[in-house]
């Protein structure tokens, strides 16, 4: 039988000096900081070219609900962290995040967490739901689809 597989995103980030705590322990802020700019790379993939404006690219004016971030264990000292991005659920116009902060050589999670975005009309301001276009480009990391995580 044949396993259909949800893709994700993931990227590779540095640790500085200056992202640890009095305790040399990644700052817990930082996290969402990296979350961030993982979901500004995947987004960039979807759309790779030209400035974002609202006659190119609509689907990227959103703005962000909520953060839920868990932190399992702690990343000691500088050096370099995954972090792993796909889509826990698409709404009408709300879409999920799911991210996964992880090691470069073991998928041990250090934290685990979601963003919720709302993807707004950029004069309004107010919600618009999101277009077919980028339902389709985001199809193969949805999880809210049925598609199975990689792995065992």
């Amino acid at each position: 039988m044949l396993r259909r597989v949800m893709r994700f995103f993931e990227t590779v980030h540095a640790v500085y000096f200056d992202d640890l705590d009095a305790f040399q322990i990644l700052h817990n802020a930082r996290y969402v900081l990296l979350f961030e700019r993982t979901i500004g790379a995947f987004l960039r993939t979807l759309a790779p070219t030209g400035t974002l404006t609202p006659e190119t690219h609509p689907d990227h004016f959103h703005l962000v609900r909520a953060n839920h971030v868990e932190y399992i264990r702690p990343v000691q000292g500088t050096g370099q962290l995954r972090v792993r991005v796909w889509v826990e659920k698409l709404g009408t116009t709300s879409l999920t995040f799911g991210f996964r902060a992880l090691p470069l050589d073991e998928d041990v999670d250090y934290a685990t967490g979601t963003r919720v975005v709302v993807k707004i009309d950029p004069v309004s301001r107010k919600p618009q739901p999101w277009s077919e276009g980028f339902k389709k480009l985001i199809e193969p990391y949805r999880h809210d689809l049925g598609l199975k995580p990689p792995g065992p």
